[in-house]
């Protein structure tokens, strides 16, 4: 008997077989690649002890390492690992409980055995998900179909663990369709796709295979140090000595302080003056996800790179090119910038001055501003006894003189953007504002101290402003919250960073800890940690705060307050407060920046607010038109109100646009006057 064939039934067959072949081949451990596991070395399980013993003698909470803390490090450790749920399942993780309670008697004991068992688990699957993603890649414009009312989940917080190894396929493959549509917003063509995808996904497969048991000890030790604060961090032997991963004043770069989030680099902030700040096109709370070299050279992805190695990327020599491509903070769209390298120049650093005359109820009121980048001190020179030494307080004394002579009406002290810097300048520069008394509490496990200004005499005793915004921390804080407790002036702008901890380094073998050992107080009591400095006046808030800021880092130590201490502040200010307010919100209603401002920070947080991203192709291209032509017409009325000609297009490197900080800073010349007619009607005087 003869059997008929049907060619299409084959054709069906071979398909079913291929697809059920590849998919079993993903769903089983492969090691051909990865080879053996990785096992932690004696050396490591040593170092582990003494991490565990030190964080529990040295640490500022006092954390016990017990069954509790175990279940955050385990939580920590996978979220480290798999923040966005893409390679772990539901069946993994249930599997994986049966440690999460027993991570802190092997972490005293030194028994790394769990940690890099986990580490393997996800060796092996991030080795799956790169290769069936460069499997689909190869035919990837016949495999996906960008027509469908599909969408994916981007917040990670609202993902779940996917049940069983088949289900992250889909998960996977949907990753892959949104890269490409990103990537077609932004005119890429599909041989130029196609090339990138391939480059991409195996830069990150061969980083994956070169992964050694040095990595996965930092991985999983910072797992751990994170259970206690975000800022207590070990330092293996290769990154010690640049545990602040920042290029400043020494190192040729972007001048950009930068950290891990996850798989990505986050901006934490850019330090004042710098090539990336000069430039307004880096923001706080922007993402890099990609570095080239000069204007054509190839953009290197940095999703999942050690940020020593992207950070390496990105410095260079002065006056070169270096190109980033980012994931903004304003918006969920990758861009592609390009930064030109330079030194973060010392003089540029210093306190400097200007003096701006308005005309307020038919007077001319000379204003000063004296803008302090950083709390400064060339502690060499201070501590070989030289009288000329350069710091903060030295400068803006000088500068005050210099401005009194001038005869100004009031003083704007703007520490905006200013991260901090040296305790010492901190409480001496606030001493120029006051008689006398104490500035700061400082509270460790076993004591409170207190920093004092001894010296009576004021430098300046006439109305004061301090303006802040979110990039103001630390010794910041302290001054702009000392002038808010003294009443001695009033604080203006937005919630300050809240970094109101103390870290110091302890050497730990060949690595380094480093481990929050205080906190600051102010003299009232109230901490500034995490809160920050709330100001008297706020303004709109340019900064997102959940992506910037000590309160948007998980595990941060909580506001609290202590005793205040003794201190004798100037006259109260509440009426004063309550008129600046009233005035500010009448001129808000009708100021163009100010309502310029409130539009771009209402389109802002439409964005940011997306849970869900759709995969459909036409879809997200009308989505990308609609925002394009909102933020256009935002400009345009914004530009028609100042009198300036309407624009056709936005054009992302044209800086003169939107000037966010002039028009906050304009704002700030008219609330200084009506401080000085409250003050003269009030009959303040300090």
């Amino acid at each position: 008997m003869t059997m008929k064939t049907n060619p299409i039934k084959i054709s069906v067959l071979l398909r079913f077989f291929l697809s059920t072949f590849i998919l079993l081949s993903y769903a089983s451990p492969i090691w051909a690649k990865i080879g053996k596991p990785i096992e932690p070395t004696k050396e490591q399980s040593s170092q582990c002890v003494k991490i565990i013993r030190t964080l529990e003698r040295y640490h500022y909470l006092e954390k016990n390492l017990d069954d509790r803390l175990s279940s955050i490090i385990f939580d920590r450790y996978l979220k480290r690992l798999d923040p966005g749920k893409l390679l772990f399942t539901l069946e993994d993780i249930q599997q994986l409980k049966q440690y999460e309670f027993l991570l802190d008697d092997d972490l005293k004991r030194g028994n790394l055995k769990t940690a890099f068992k986990i580490f393997n688990l996800y060796m092996q699957r991030s080795e799956e998900r790169l290769e069936y993603i460069s499997l689909i890649i190869k035919t990837w414009e016949k495999e996906l179909d960008f027509n469908t009312n599909e969408s994916m989940i981007i917040d990670n917080d609202l993902r779940q663990w996917e049940p069983d190894s088949k289900a992250l396929y889909s998960l996977w493959k949907k990753e892959l369709k949104n890269h490409i549509i990103s990537m077609r917003l932004d005119d890429e063509d599909t041989a130029s796709i196609s090339d990138t995808l391939e480059k991409i996904y195996s830069s990150r497969l061969n980083r994956l295979l070169q992964t050694n048991s040095n990595d996965i000890f930092q991985i999983f030790m910072n797992s751990v140090t994170a259970s206690f604060d975000p800022h207590t961090q070990f330092f293996p032997p290769r990154v010690s000595e640049d545990f602040d991963i920042h290029m400043s004043l020494s190192l040729e770069g972007i001048g950009a302080v930068l950290q891990n989030e996850y798989e990505y680099t986050k901006v934490v902030r850019l330090i004042p003056k710098g090539p990336a700040e000069k430039s307004n096109l880096l923001m706080p709370g922007d993402k890099i996800i990609g570095v080239g070299q000069g204007e054509t050279g190839e953009i290197k992805d940095t999703i999942g790179q050690r940020i020593d190695h992207v950070v390496k990327l990105i410095r260079g020599p002065k006056n070169t090119v270096v190109r980033l491509k980012i994931i903004p903070a304003k918006n969920n769209s990758t861009q592609t910038i390009q930064i030109i390298r330079d030194r973060v120049k010392l003089e540029e650093q210093s306190a400097k001055k200007e003096v701006v005359t308005i005309d307020h109820n038919n007077k001319n009121l000379k204003i000063g501003i004296i803008e302090i980048p950083n709390f400064y001190i060339d502690f060499g020179a201070y501590h070989r006894g030289e009288k000329d030494y350069k710091s903060t307080t030295k400068d803006v004394k000088k500068l005050l003189f210099e401005l009194k002579k001038e005869n100004i009406d009031g003083l704007i002290v703007d520490l905006r953007d200013n991260g901090g810097g040296s305790l010492k300048e901190a409480n001496e520069l606030t001493g120029l504002f006051l008689k006398s008394g104490p500035t700061v509490q400082i509270k460790t496990k076993y004591k409170i101290t207190r920093l004092y200004d001894d010296d009576p005499t004021i430098e300046y005793s006439g109305p004061l402003i301090v303006l802040i915004n979110r990039m103001s921390a630390s010794a910041s804080e302290i001054f702009a919250g000392a002038i808010k407790d003294y009443h001695r002036g009033v604080v203006v702008g937005t919630r300050s960073f809240g970094k109101g901890t103390v870290q110091e380094l302890q050497p730990l073998g060949e690595g380094k800890l480093k481990l929050t050992s205080a906190k600051f107080y102010r003299v009232s009591g109230e901490s500034t940690q995490n809160l920050g400095i709330v100001p008297d006046l706020q303004y709109p808030q340019l900064y997102k705060i959940e992506d910037t800021g000590e309160s948007s880092l998980e595990d941060a130590l909580p506001w609290d307050s202590i005793l205040k201490t003794a201190y004798n502040a100037y006259r109260p200010l509440h009426s004063i407060y309550e008129k600046l307010y009233t005035t500010y919100q009448e001129r808000s209603l009708k100021d163009p920046g100010l309502n310029y401002l409130k539009k771009r920070i209402e389109l802002m947080s439409s964005i940011n607010s997306q849970t869900s991203i759709s995969l459909n192709l036409d879809d997200r291209k009308a989505r990308k038109k609609q925002h394009e032509q909102s933020e256009l017409d935002i400009e345009n009325d914004y530009l028609k109100s100042m009198g300036n000609e309407p624009i056709k297009k936005i054009d992302p490197e044209d800086t003169r646009i939107g000037d966010f900080k002039k028009i906050l800073t304009d704002q700030t010349y008219l609330v200084m006057a009506d401080f000085i007619d409250l003050s003269a009607a009030f009959g303040f005087s300090w």
